[in-house]
């Protein structure tokens, strides 16, 4: 199914200048769970790691804008990023950056969310891809690790409050 998925909604077209790739991790949380947190575009910083604060331009919609910070530690400290695409039926998310001072030039990227089994309890498989400019003097290859090291720590991050929040969930002092 991953493939399927990928080939559906993880298409980019890249030109010389540009990388490309998609990346994947498996959650045990249910998908609804998942999609909560990966549909607010207003607070990324619930589950990425670097985002410190962000504010929304205008109404929660297709084309609003947001204004990210970003934590000490990477070379940046603010990117201002576009919402592309949401669909809630179909869990996919679509950001542009569209500004901010830092490296990552025409940066678009879809996220998808989609249910799976997880040693048979409700899962989510996460999808996310990604293209970008390859800034003047880096190659294909280190600016791909470059965003692919991003996503991941998003991802991992992502997991790890997916599955802690379904924990909450089901606990019995909880219920």
């Amino acid at each position: 199914m991953e493939t399927q998925y990928i080939s559906r909604y993880h298409h980019h077209h890249t030109a010389d200048n540009q990388c490309s790739s998609s990346l994947s991790t498996h959650v045990n949380a249910p998908v609804d769970l998942v999609w909560s947190l990966v549909r607010r575009f207003d607070e990324p910083q619930k589950y990425k790691p670097f985002v410190s604060r962000c504010v929304v331009k205008g109404d929660f919609e297709i084309g609003s804008v947001r204004e990210v910070n970003v934590k000490s530690g990477l070379p940046a400290t603010t990117s201002t990023e576009r919402l592309e695409l949401l669909n809630d039926e179909e869990h996919i998310l679509g950001i542009r950056i569209v500004g901010g001072d830092h490296r990552l030039k025409n940066y678009s990227s879809v996220i998808t969310v989609h249910p799976e089994m997880v040693d048979g309890r409700r899962g989510t498989l996460v999808i996310e891809s990604f293209v970008v400019d390859v800034p003047e003097g880096n190659t294909k290859d280190e600016t791909c690790y470059f965003v692919q090291a991003l996503i991941n720590c998003n991802h991992k991050s992502l997991a790890d409050v997916s599955e802690r929040m379904n924990m909450l969930d089901h606990h019995p002092l909880h219920n």
